[in-house]
């Protein structure tokens, strides 16, 4: 019989809008800084996020969109000082603009944290990106929070690959039956599902027309009591935003045991 134990979540795009805010934002303050007349578009962008990984993602680019382009030197040192920049201009937006995390995380957080419901996050986003995030937008030490953050490089192959899952759940010692991961993204949803994690969608502008038909539940955001939200697919009894209730309730729904809807919030 499952038991919720923990809550994977992946980082960017889930817990706050940081594609289009922060990382969209600090790749054309490093081209600028490096003296390339790249550019990268909102619409633009949305279609990169089909890459994952912020250096394959510059590879990607070069690859599509200039191919005869000649970077000053070795091809792989490039892109690292490149993705290098990149982060060094992400931590100083969220230093100084700050990128707020998504309606219904902190509270949803706050819950777990509390009553000892594990956390973890798994993210294809570099470290130092990821705890620079949580330290501002959380807590000063929100990255304390997490039992295990898997991010970056920490295994070879990214999401839409299971690795990272499979990492994070060997490091926390738990069945994929036991937690829920939380994601925005197909690749994520992917990722997820073939570590064997039932997962719940979150969309943002990026992802919100895309197919998450197996995710256990889709939502525009994780709600809020003044602020709640609106169920895309899967059921969510009478509940207008996500806690514990309603988390426990999807891995009820999977085993066929749920019995009627979760405690009403």
């Amino acid at each position: 019989m499952s038991e919720l134990r923990a809550l994977i979540f992946d980082l960017d795009g889930t817990l706050a809008d940081t594609e289009r805010n922060g990382h969209l934002v600090a790749f054309n303050r490093a081209f600028a800084e490096a003296g390339l007349d790249w550019n990268w578009s909102v619409s633009l962008y949305g279609k990169l996020l089909s890459i994952s990984g912020g250096k394959e993602r510059i590879k990607h680019y070069l690859s599509q969109y200039r191919p005869n382009f000649t970077p000053p030197g070795d091809w792989d040192q490039f892109v690292a000082d490149l993705h290098k920049a990149k982060t060094k201009h992400y931590q100083q937006l969220l230093g100084e603009e700050g990128i707020p995390l998504r309606p219904g995380v902190r509270r949803l957080l706050t819950e777990a944290h509390n009553q000892g419901v594990r956390l973890a996050i798994a993210t294809t986003s570099a470290l130092p990106n990821t705890t620079a995030l949580l330290e501002n937008a959380l807590a000063p030490a929100g990255s304390a929070w997490f039992e295990v953050i898997a991010a970056g490089d920490v295994v070879p192959a990214k999401k839409p690959a299971p690795d990272i899952y499979k990492y994070v759940l060997e490091a926390m010692g738990l069945e994929a039956q036991d937690c829920l991961a939380i994601e925005d993204s197909p690749h994520g949803l992917k990722a997820a599902l073939g570590a064997g994690l039932d997962t719940i969608v979150t969309v943002n502008d990026y992802t919100r027309n895309q197919d998450f038909s197996e995710a256990r539940l889709v939502l525009d955001h994780l709600g809020d009591p003044q602020q709640p939200f609106t169920v895309l697919a899967g059921d969510a009894g009478n509940q207008t935003y996500l806690d514990l209730a309603l988390a426990r309730f999807q891995l009820k729904i999977k085993e066929g045991r749920a019995g009627g809807s979760p405690v009403q919030n």
